[in-house]
């Protein structure tokens, strides 16, 4: 229950008149289960953990940024907390109470006299089971990550729209305050670094400035989390559960549903787990119901670069804080040069990954995407979520052979290449992953990279028939439906020739992946297996 934040005050009011409700709520006696009692502190909170219980209040303090010195901001803040909160984690808000004075003068909860502070009463959780720690223990796996994605697709699908100010407002006004605070900080950051963010990011607005205000009125913008990072995300039931909702701001708050998503994939990168980013960003993607996030990709490296810029901003803010910190500073000058990475013109590319079933297509693209352009890698667009998708059944759904018939499975080739096409066109790398028996297939795809001008390669996976019976055999809650029946009508079939690349996957997953790098080097650099 910590925020990492710069503690940077223009005023603070004095924490003394909160002297005695701070003994009130360490004192193990006021619960009366003799459990002991954990105080965390904050720039802005006390919280203190008691058994299974945890109770939150504001500091009486005011910043350039928030506003706490008096009992009536610090109960709308509590509550506004308690409302952001409890729809996406019920199991962890539970509600605002009063810490009263009673006739004899002593405190109380909830009692019959006057309030003198407002408590936030939440069920405690394992810190190990926050996901700055999970991650840190080097648990969180792809299968985490995947949850992870699909976690924070439901919390936005959630989120109320915020139709009112143009998108493109908001981000220009958030690099606006970006640029007055870096030119205070030229003793951190190289002043050549800060030209090349700032000279990126006005870029980068300029040509998404049309996309960002169509989204805010398509009903993108929301009231978000605003602070969506690992340590504001915990496994509760073993589900990824954001909590700590930024509440004292609405502006700050309301943002592009990808905007938000950014700061968890930036979190990420900058912990150098590229894998699990790219895992959590295509789950997200593919939680999605329709096509208008593929189209907002365009605006993601935008958003990707201020979420970098405004951590590196908060780095250094935080070092001078405290009266000088080389760490920080250091940790501030690796965001900022994330942030200018991320802002870097990126050329699209297309990587198609064809192959009987059981040959591991999926297996591999998922594996490749993350190596695949800049952070958080390429879209993986794949042929059995997508036909699922097409027919309203969730992916783990087995699905009639009529769902297979030629003409259903024209239209999800032709969806397919739509999709692609948009992901392209939003600047994108994607790997599309399908089964592409038949030549037409696979002319169609590679020449949708050519009439969009970009590059492309067609990886063609082989594996012997008894290798492919056993994989489709041992499947267990995948997307795909196909069976030894299946594999031996594909292998009756003529593929045509094949001039795609062909890569024997008949052994570990990982020696496929290093030969398929191999032939994307053109695409991917040298240096992409080392990710």
């Amino acid at each position: 229950m910590t925020r990492n934040s710069a503690i940077s005050p223009e005023n603070t009011v004095s924490a003394g008149p909160q002297a005695e409700i701070v003994d009130f709520l360490n004192n193990p006696e006021t619960y009366g289960s003799g459990d002991v009692v954990e105080r965390i502190e904050t720039h802005a909170a006390y919280v203190f953990l008691v058994g299974p219980d945890a109770f939150k209040i504001k500091r009486a303090v005011r910043y350039d940024y928030l506003d706490y010195s008096t009992l009536s901001r610090r109960y709308h803040a509590l509550q506004r907390e308690l409302e952001l909160n409890s729809p996406a984690a019920p199991s962890i808000y539970r509600d605002v109470v009063a810490i009263t004075r009673e006739a004899d003068g002593h405190l109380a909860f909830d009692g019959r006299g006057d309030a003198v502070e407002w408590v936030l009463r939440m069920n405690h959780f394992r810190a190990e089971d926050e996901l700055v720690n999970v991650a840190e223990r080097g648990d969180l796996d792809i299968p985490l990550a995947t949850a992870l994605g699909r976690s924070i697709a439901l919390y936005h699908a959630m989120a109320e729209p915020r139709p009112g100010k143009p998108g493109s407002i908001l981000i220009r006004q958030i690099l606006d305050e970006l640029g007055r605070e870096f030119s205070g900080l030229t003793d951190v950051f190289a002043s050549d670094d800060i030209r090349t963010f700032v000279d990126r990011s006005r870029d980068r607005l300029a040509q998404t400035r049309g996309l960002l205000d169509a989204r805010t009125i398509a009903g993108h913008v929301r009231r978000c989390h605003g602070d969506l990072h690992l340590r504001n995300i915990v496994l509760i039931d073993g589900e990824p559960v954001p909590f700590d909702a930024l509440e004292f701001d609405e502006e700050l708050g309301t943002c592009d549903i990808l905007y938000d998503l950014a700061f968890l994939l930036m979190d990420l990168h900058h912990r150098k787990l590229d894998d699990a980013a790219n895992a959590a960003f295509n789950a997200y993607l593919q939680a999605k119901t329709d096509d208008a996030q593929l189209a907002g990709l365009a605006a993601l490296p935008l958003f990707l670069g201020v979420r970098a810029a405004i951590s590196a901003m908060v780095a250094a803010q935080t070092a001078r804080a405290r009266g000088g910190d080389p760490d920080a500073d250091a940790e501030g000058r690796r965001y900022l040069a994330e942030a200018c990475a991320a802002l870097a013109p990126a050329a699209p590319a297309l990587v198609a990954i064809g192959g009987l079933s059981g040959t591991g297509k999926t297996t591999l693209a998922t594996s490749l995407a993350p190596r695949l352009g800049p952070v958080p890698g390429a879209v993986h667009l794949r042929s059995d979520t997508l036909r699922k998708r097409m027919l309203g059944v969730s992916a783990e759904t087995r699905l009639p052979d009529s769902a297979y018939s030629s003409e259903m499975s024209a239209k999800v080739y032709a969806r397919l290449e739509e999709q692609t096409s948009a992901v392209l066109n939003a600047g994108h790398a994607v790997i599309v992953d399908a089964v592409y028996l038949a030549p037409a297939e696979r002319h169609a795809i590679a020449a949708r990279a050519r009439a969009l001008g970009v590059p492309f390669c067609g990886l063609w996976l082989e594996a012997p028939r008894d290798v492919l019976v056993s994989r489709v055999e041992a499947r267990r809650g995948d997307a795909s439906d196909a069976d030894a029946r299946v594999v031996a009508m594909q292998v009756g079939r003529s593929t045509g020739d094949v001039d795609w690349t062909r890569v024997d996957a008949s052994g570990r997953a990982e020696t496929t992946r290093e030969m398929a790098l191999s032939a994307l080097e053109p695409l991917t650099g040298p240096d992409a297996g080392s990710g």
